[in-house]
């Protein structure tokens, strides 16, 4: 009976994650397919890019509440199960970057097969870890924020967002104020936003990748400065 809440709550999870919420909020607002903007992912920054700041934001919020509400809804149903919790949330952060909702269909030698696609996963690992500690909210926001300004890369943004989460859940669980297993979703989350950031990442390491937030103002002055002297 417990396996069986478990799979039925963990497919819960992976379709509430597959709300493309950037997806929706771009075609509602602008009329234009996010998955043909930019880096084509459905996640905030992407809906930013397509939509402007407001869509961005607000595709955030609702990527964020996805994952939180899927494990409020384990807790109510199984308190204490926080190995459930932890399996929940990595189904959700796993509908966000694999989309039930986001399919391509690509024909192949062997026939047509499934792509999914979607978002990063940063959004909806801070909704699960927010889930399993408000405070969390806190202390990754502001840093993540910051890190978007100043460092002026989304992809480093996110991966930072998971390192804190790791870090955040080690402390509180060597102090036994929170489980073990939410260090594990820390882990899982993070190692699957970056498998999906692979293309930023190489893109990191050869210098292309496009900043955002302070740096990219500065540039853009840069550059005009320049147009301007020639």
């Amino acid at each position: 009976m417990v396996f069986l809440s478990a799979v039925g709550l963990m497919l819960l999870g992976y379709i509430l994650g597959s709300i493309p919420s950037g997806m929706l909020m771009v075609r509602l607002t602008t009329g234009r397919d996010i998955r043909t903007v930019g880096s084509g992912r459905t996640g905030g920054t992407n809906a930013m890019r397509a939509g402007g700041s407001i869509v961005g934001a607000v595709t955030g919020i609702l990527d964020v509440l996805k994952s939180f509400l899927a494990v409020h809804i384990v807790r109510w149903l199984f308190p204490g199960a926080f190995w459930l919790e932890v399996l929940v949330g990595v189904a959700a952060v796993l509908g966000h970057n694999y989309s039930l909702f986001c399919i391509e269909w690509k024909q192949t030698r062997f026939g047509r097969i499934p792509i999914f696609h979607g978002g990063a996963g940063g959004a909806p690992t801070l909704g699960v870890a927010t889930a399993f500690w408000f405070p969390a909210l806190y202390i990754v926001l502001p840093a993540g924020l910051l890190a978007f300004l100043l460092i002026g890369y989304a992809s480093v943004t996110t991966l930072i967002g998971g390192l804190l989460i790791i870090l955040i859940f080690a402390v509180r669980a060597a102090l036994g104020l929170s489980s073990k297993w939410y260090v594990v979703f820390g882990v899982i989350s993070t190692a699957l936003m970056t498998w999906a950031l692979r293309p930023n990442i190489e893109r990191l390491i050869q210098g292309t990748e496009r900043v955002v937030g302070v740096r990219a103002w500065l540039k853009k002055k840069n550059e005009a400065s320049a147009s301007d002297q020639q």
